[in-house]
């Protein structure tokens, strides 16, 4: 018998050659290149002689998208107000965290306006009927489909019209067509374009199911984020109850977009204020505490920056960020010893964002460096204050957007006080809250301490 020919496939952009290296030749990432059985050349297209027809972009006729509402508030909001008609939708996330509790709860409520359709290729249809009896669901319109062949989940999706489905898991799904192994590069690919064609040809939306790696990106090839409308994160730690859901691709919607939920004994519960669950409850003030406001998509949250200045017992001084980016750290104390004289080369700095959220914009940085001085001082910020603002390498505090809406949330949660950037300062006051515009660190610095 003839030996198999294999290729090495890329797992991140699914080029191939035909010897292993160790850096893909395609797109130069390393140890990415795995091994697959190659397959011969069969054109899955058929040519057309036709041309195609041109249209002019400024005379096609729009519309606006309909949409399906999943009948959870948070989950329309990071998709843009609901799943729309052909769209394809990718959710991804850490085994355990959550995914198939949540598209069952979507699911089940949207069954009782659509037809639906739950695709599950990892459990067996009894598993998933346990699931929602624990969950305490009415699934009695709910369709089960336990199958992983791509040919017959199309062929049932085409009998049996549906209006929404899931799949659960893409890396379960196979087709005949390759003969590489299910979970594969080739196979994943391959999989995921057949469903993306069916919906978009059929006008259904499919939501799929995708792995992540230990890194916390999605398994497979990077195409399969590229096929698809849609690409949310669901996120958390394991060990908490509260779970988030982020959009970082979005078609039909903006990106950046949170969802919060809790986890609880009958499945995902929506929580309407999540600014609470970043926010911690002294009977005192403490020092090293400092509460901002940050934006996620169009809702403004309000977090608890910590921060803990100790005496370093070793020649290196330690460096600890969680939730914050590790070497904006570095260059904000590099600012805060060049403009305001306060020196922490002999400390260990570990600074911590409440509730395990992940900030990434630099509207935290005014915030981190308060919460620095008033643990390096060993002086508590006022009560009631909230913070928000970039800080330059001139030591200058530079605006930020929706400043308007992040000072209304925090008046809306009783805070009195507010430490933000002059060119956030609009002429119409906010009741309730008193406003502090300030140009440069040194005078945040100084109306912190003065005001405590």
């Amino acid at each position: 018998m003839a030996k198999a020919k294999v290729c090495y496939t890329c797992n991140d952009c699914g080029g191939q050659t035909s010897k292993w290296q160790g850096q893909c030749p395609h797109c130069q990432a390393w140890n990415t290149l795995i091994e697959e059985v190659a397959n011969r050349n069969i054109s899955r297209f058929v040519i057309d002689a036709a041309a195609g027809k041109i249209l002019n972009l400024g005379k096609v006729e729009t519309e606006d998208t309909p949409r399906f509402s999943t009948g959870m508030a948070e989950f329309d909001r990071v998709l843009g107000g609901g799943l729309v008609r052909g769209g394809v939708v990718l959710l991804g996330g850490d085994p355990g965290i959550g995914k198939s509790t949540l598209l069952l709860q979507a699911l089940s409520r949207m069954s009782m306006h659509q037809s639906v359709l739950y695709v599950s290729g990892e459990e067996s249809a009894q598993q998933v009927a346990l699931r929602a009896r624990r969950l305490v669901l009415d699934v009695a319109a709910v369709n089960l489909l336990a199958e992983i062949q791509l040919e017959v989940i199309l062929t049932t999706l085409t009998r049996h019209p549906a209006k929404i489905a899931v799949i659960d898991s893409i890396q379960t799904i196979y087709t005949d067509s390759l003969q590489a192994a299910p979970g594969s590069v080739s196979q994943v690919r391959e999989c995921a374009a057949g469903l993306t064609r069916f919906a978009k040809a059929n006008g259904m939306c499919i939501i799929l199911v995708g792995h992540v790696t230990k890194e916390g990106a999605l398994a497979g090839p990077r195409v399969l984020e590229h096929m698809v409308d849609t690409v949310l994160y669901f996120e958390g730690d394991t060990h908490s109850t509260f779970r988030m859901i982020r959009a970082f691709k979005n078609r039909f919607g903006a990106v950046n977009e949170l969802g919060v939920f809790a986890m609880t004994e009958k499945g995902l519960r929506e929580v309407g204020n999540p600014s609470a669950l970043f926010l911690s409850h002294h009977s005192s003030a403490v020092p090293g505490i400092c509460v901002m406001v940050t934006q996620e998509g169009t809702r403004p949250l309000l977090v608890e920056i910590q921060a803990l200045v100790d005496e370093a017992h070793a020649p290196n001084p330690r460096r600890l960020s969680v939730g914050l980016e590790q070497n904006r750290l570095a260059m904000l104390l590099a600012v805060l010893h060049r403009h305001t004289g306060m020196a922490c080369f002999d400390q260990d700095i570990f600074i911590n964002a409440v509730g395990g959220v992940k900030i990434s914009e630099p509207g935290a940085d005014l915030a981190v460096l308060l919460a620095i001085v008033s643990s390096l001082k060993n002086r508590a910020l006022p009560d009631k204050l909230v913070v928000f603002g970039e800080i330059g390498l001139a030591g200058e505090v530079r605006p930020v957007q929706r400043g308007q809406d992040r000072l209304k949330e925090a008046a809306k949660l009783g805070f009195t006080r507010a430490i933000i950037p002059k060119a956030n300062q609009s002429k119409l006051a906010i009741e309730g809250i008193e406003i502090i515009a300030v140009e440069r660190i040194e005078e945040a610095v100084n109306h912190a301490l003065g005001l405590s």
